[in-house]
């Protein structure tokens, strides 16, 4: 049998290996607890406003978030936030068998996210929409710990990433809507004052009024120079009717000049000017009052959506306090091992029986 291996070294390493990692998984290795929590992500369902500004800044869905929270979960924050709670260098160093252990208590941070990555996963699980979490620890209570941990911060830092944003578009918004409110109040004070220096409420009006009188005035204008016609065909021009029909052609000609005067002028405060001027002032106090009445509305718009932006983590599994150790997984990695090791060795006796025949 010895004869058989030193001709054949490839299968003598082979089964050394298989040798030696029967060892370490049956005798050596030493027993991981697993803690296993599932997790969804949930906001407050209130019903968003018909018309909100908050409704363009926003977006984004529950897959997304959950990635978030994954990324943020397997993180050297995280990781940082861990290790200051609950001494991961300590128990991950000062435990286990010597492949599986920390070596080294003090080690850069890099190694060490590399081995926290090893020891946690979190996987998504598209189809459910949930997050699953997985410490491996070498006590219960340790791995059950890290989980609840877990499970703490990923909730706090969601709600912080959401709010931040939040918070910010509510300040610009409160902002916005303490300047427009000042416009409003400047555009209505620059109204009054107007209507106060002129002595009219408004203007517009007055003109609709004098286009009515003047438009009256000149019916009553045509019906008279009609019945001058009319007596012209039998009265002398010195008659007393004649006369008294001309004087009040004249005097609504004159009163027509008079109010035309005061709608139009070349000079001076017109009531078309100031009816004009009088527009512009109130388009704007409208205008104004439209614009703070939008901000009022995108405001509450935006505190409902900070409001929904708040994540709860509910816990759909909660941390499991192991009973027994299901890491490692003896058998399973000792078969594997040996197939391999196995296939490579073929591999190898093959290509020496190759080598043998040309040599030959």
């Amino acid at each position: 049998m010895l004869r058989w291996f030193m001709g054949r070294p490839h299968w003598f390493m082979a089964f050394l290996s298989i040798l030696v990692m029967s060892f370490y998984w049956l005798v050596w290795a030493e027993d991981r607890y697993v803690s296993e929590a599932v997790v969804v992500l949930e906001s407050p369902q209130i019903a968003p406003q018909t018309f909100s500004l908050s409704s363009l800044l926003t977006g984004g869905n529950v897959d997304s978030d959950m990635l978030l929270l994954r990324e943020y979960l397997l993180s050297v924050d995280m990781l940082k936030m861990a290790d200051r709670q609950l001494d991961l260098r300590t128990h991950y160093s000062e435990n286990g068998d010597l492949p599986a252990r920390l070596w080294n208590k003090d080690a850069p941070i890099e190694d060490l996210h590399e081995y926290y990555l090893n020891r946690v996963r979190v996987a998504l699980d598209d189809y459910a929409g949930v997050l699953k979490i997985e410490v491996q620890a070498f006590t219960p209570e340790f791995a059950q710990r890290l989980t609840s941990l877990l499970l703490e911060a990923g909730e706090s830092h969601m709600n912080a990433i959401g709010q931040r944003l939040a918070e910010e578009q509510v300040r610009f918004l409160e902002v916005q809507v303490e300047r427009l409110s000042q416009r409003l109040d400047q555009s209505r004070e620059d109204l009054l004052d107007y209507q106060n220096t002129h002595g009219l409420v408004s203007p517009t009006s007055t003109v609709d009024s004098l286009n009515q009188v003047v438009a009256s005035l000149e019916g009553e204008l045509a019906r008279m120079q009609a019945r001058r016609s009319a007596l012209a065909s039998f009265s002398s021009q010195r008659s007393a009717d004649m006369v008294r029909v001309e004087s009040e052609i004249t005097a609504l000609r004159q009163q027509i000049d008079r109010e035309q005067e005061r709608l139009a002028k070349a000079t001076g405060d017109s009531l078309n000017r100031l009816s004009s001027e009088y527009q512009r002032l109130e388009l704007r106090a409208r205008f104004a009052q439209e614009t703070y009445s939008s901000a009022l509305t995108a405001l509450e718009g935006t505190r409902i959506e900070a409001a929904r932006k708040l994540k709860q983590v509910s816990v759909l599994q909660s941390p499991l306090l192991p009973e027994y150790a299901t890491r490692p997984d003896r058998l399973y990695n000792l078969s594997i091992f040996t197939i391999v090791v196995v296939f490579m060795a073929f591999i190898a006796s093959m290509l020496w029986m190759i080598v043998q025949d040309h040599r030959d």
